[in-house]
């Protein structure tokens, strides 16, 4: 992208980076935006409709959120979020949005130089991360305006760019413009290096970064490689005060564990369906497509597959109505074509044929193994077997994050450290206002890695490594 930064990395520094940030998705670009210099204030003439937060921001009249107690401000509020700054954060960008209201930020923003902190976001695509490799037509699972960034709204930019913002939602070929975009109108190309991949992080103990009598902090030594416009390899290798983790949870597909599963018709990701179609490899006359999930994922392989006339077998091992299955959180009123799919699970299982031609629902069945001859091997809740011949595997029954350039690959991290890494079910340990590693100082995880899974929360949590970050600046001495 940006061939200084490229250069830069080549150099050697005499003084550590006081911040490093690994991934440069929507967490990481918010981060940079707030490490910038781009301050948050409450305008003075906003009234916010939360009775108790307004009357906690009229307490502090022209105070930075920065400079804020965010425990203090995030206390009592509630949402879609278990992090409390998320759900602060959110409720000031967008004041009333659950309760279907439209009601601007009570936030304006400063651009002060002297409050910048010196960073680096490294990525290994261009900024905007995962989102430059979904497939471009596909519709965001939120609204167009929940995938905004700080002052910089998704509808008046889509505006501007003279296109229309379907059903509320945007594509993600859009969104994944607007956080490109966004890097350029704020000017923080400066500090984003693409193409560059972190292959090792590590960290030496509290002493080694002590000296003439400053609170000794842990130093980072961060290595990797970055690809150069001759597509060489260039090694580098960083020193960092801080590291923030925002690499988010899409590198590693998550396997079944089956015998059979590296046959080479199982596939993890709905580009491949898409590429057998293009070749005539799936039709609507071949056999059936499986596709294995209950989740937004194996959602829009089927999808596909219906909208191509290609037949489908649908596996996943909860019930129908499980509450944890995403269909049963989602407003159908916002999320139409979902809860279609959600009603041919149910309608359509093995157990009650009904209208839905070409597709079959194979609710709480579990895969024992794929044969070579294209075979899938099933077992019910009651314990019966099926077989069925199929074309090609979908497995799509969510992601790891990749976190092996990490010492023992982050397992240490979570928050069950004897369970692997999930952004659902076990997340990197932080503390909750700061977002800082709950078992080593200097490390933060935002987004995913921290549990916040949807781009509308992530942001908090740049907002609170961020005012950890300030406050570590101020202690630092002259």
């Amino acid at each position: 992208m940006n061939s200084h930064r490229r250069d830069h990395l080549g150099t050697d520094r005499s003084e550590p980076l006081p911040v490093l940030i690994i991934g440069n998705g929507p967490s990481g670009i918010c981060l940079s935006y707030l490490l910038s210099g781009y301050t948050p204030y409450v305008r003075p003439d906003a009234v916010h409709p939360h009775p108790l937060l307004q009357r906690k921001l009229a307490e502090a009249p022209g105070v930075s959120l920065l400079d804020q107690d965010l425990d203090y401000l995030s206390e009592g509020l509630e949402g879609r979020c278990q992090s409390p700054v998320a759900l602060l954060f959110d409720a000031l960008l967008r004041p009333d949005t659950d309760f279907g209201g439209n009601m601007e930020s009570v936030l304006t923003w400063k651009h002060q130089k002297e409050r910048a902190i010196p960073h680096m976001v490294l990525g290994r695509n261009l900024p905007g991360g995962a989102w430059h490799s979904i497939e471009g037509s596909m519709v965001t699972l939120s609204q167009g305006q929940w995938m905004g960034l700080p002052d910089l709204q998704v509808k008046e930019w889509i505006r501007r760019k003279r296109r229309g913002l379907r059903n509320s939602r945007a594509t993600a070929g859009d969104i994944a413009h607007y956080y490109r975009d966004y890097v350029t109108k704020k000017d923080l190309g400066r500090n984003f290096v693409s193409g560059a991949v972190v292959t090792a992080v590590e960290w030496g103990t509290p002493e080694s970064g002590g000296s003439g009598g400053r609170e000794p902090s842990p130093l980072f030594q961060v290595s990797g490689f970055v690809t150069t416009e001759d597509q060489s390899r260039r090694p580098f290798s960083l020193c960092a005060r801080n590291v923030v983790l925002a690499t988010g949870t899409s590198d590693s597909p998550a396997r079944l564990g089956v015998p059979g599963e590296a046959l080479p018709f199982v596939h993890y990701e709905l580009a491949a369906l898409e590429a057998a179609v293009r070749a005539g490899a799936v039709t609507p006359a071949s056999g059936p497509v499986l596709i294995v999930g209950a989740g937004l994922s194996a959602a829009d392989a089927v999808l596909y597959a219906r909208h191509c006339n290609i037949p489908v077998i649908h596996t996943f091992r909860r019930p129908v109505d499980d509450p944890g299955l995403v269909f049963n959180q989602l407003p159908k009123m916002l999320y139409p074509e979902y809860h279609k799919v959600h009603q041919m699970m149910r309608e359509q299982s093995i157990l009650s044929p009904s209208p839905y031609e070409g597709y079959l629902s194979l609710p709480e069945h579990r895969l024992l193994l794929f044969k070579a001859d294209r075979q899938a091997v099933f077992q019910d809740r009651d314990g019966l077997q099926k077989v069925f011949g199929v074309a090609l595997v979908l497995v799509l029954i969510g992601s790891h994050p990749d976190l092996s350039f990490l010492p023992g690959a982050g397992a240490d991290l979570a928050m069950d450290p004897d369970q692997p890494l999930s952004a659902k079910r076990n997340p990197i340990d932080v503390d909750p206002f700061t977002y800082q590693s709950t078992r080593q100082e200097g490390l933060y995880a935002v987004g995913p890695l921290a549990g916040d899974n949807f781009v509308r929360f992530v942001q908090g949590g740049a907002l609170a490594v961020a005012s950890s970050l300030l406050r570590k600046e101020a202690r630092k001495p002259p």
